[in-house]
């Protein structure tokens, strides 16, 4: 497998409170959504007739949040078969996960916890990785997670650990522009040295969000509009990475439709004022 990006612009999150008004104006300007995968586990009920509502109109991807590639265990039984058979219904453009561990002997932590830095994480992520990727038959995309610890045992900088593992995987990654910003602050780096440490060619997808100063830490939070900070390390991923597929994430306090809608053209607009028509 490899990894192809594909062009589809700017696109927005699929959230409950925008359900009603995209069940009667369809994608509304968006040009793609992306859907939390393990909403669509089970079948039936608002959120797939919301899903096949805007399938008709355009593309959506499939993000998961449970899936748990550095878990100490592996992947639980019954997740990849769910997994399977939501992405055959759903057909998505392609389907990523958080480059991390949740869950020990059965037992689900429900968040996205960081890995130490160390071939041993790389060799059980890239094994949870091909197994996923041989069972769904795609090559998916991996994203950064934020972190408010570091691991003594770590031996390379997050940059190193998560471009090893996409490499030996042979699968993409989803860089999260917002957690590199956030862990910059929480552990001392300049957010452009990992920009710029990342292969261009391994990147599949973008994330933006806004965060919360907690005074001692910056907090992943999703909350409200995207930051002039985190939009200049936008400015510097475009330029490196060139025109990447990007979504705008809002899952606190989420505003109205038209004003996610505009956080993402807003993407659109700085991408091309940074590489032109």
């Amino acid at each position: 497998m490899s990894w192809i990006r594909q062009p589809l612009g700017h696109g927005v999150g699929l959230r409950t409170r925008h359900y009603g008004e995209l069940l009667e104006r369809g994608a509304s300007g968006a040009p793609w959504f992306e859907v939390i995968s393990e909403n669509y586990f089970e079948p039936g009920g608002r959120p797939w007739a919301v899903l096949d509502r805007l399938r008709r109109d355009v593309p959506v991807v499939m993000h998961g949040v449970s899936l748990g590639v550095g878990n100490a265990d592996g992947i639980g039984d019954k997740y990849l078969p769910q997994l399977r058979t939501a992405i055959r219904r759903i057909e998505p453009a392609w389907v990523s996960d958080h480059l991390c561990w949740g869950a020990l002997n059965g037992r689900y932590a429900h968040d996205l916890w960081p890995l130490p830095f160390t071939e041993e994480a790389i060799a059980r992520a890239v094994e949870n990785v091909s197994r996923t990727q041989d069972a769904i038959g795609r090559t998916m995309l991996l994203e950064n997670v934020s972190s408010y610890v570091t691991f003594g045992e770590s031996t390379m900088p997050e940059w190193d650990f998560v471009t090893e593992v996409a490499r030996r995987a042979d699968c993409g990654i989803l860089l999260d522009i917002n957690n590199v910003f956030v862990n910059g602050k929480n552990h001392g780096f300049d957010p452009a040295q990992y920009i710029n440490a990342i292969p261009p060619e391994l990147v599949g997808q973008l994330h933006l969000a806004g965060h919360t100063d907690c005074g001692t830490h910056l907090l992943d939070s999703h909350v409200g509009p995207v930051p002039d900070a985190v939009w200049e390390v936008y400015r510097k991923a475009v330029a490196r990475f060139g025109s990447v597929p990007t979504l705008v994430e809002w899952d606190e306090e989420v505003p109205s439709y038209d004003v996610l809608l505009a956080e993402a053209k807003r993407a659109g607009a700085i991408e091309r004022e940074v590489l032109g028509p």
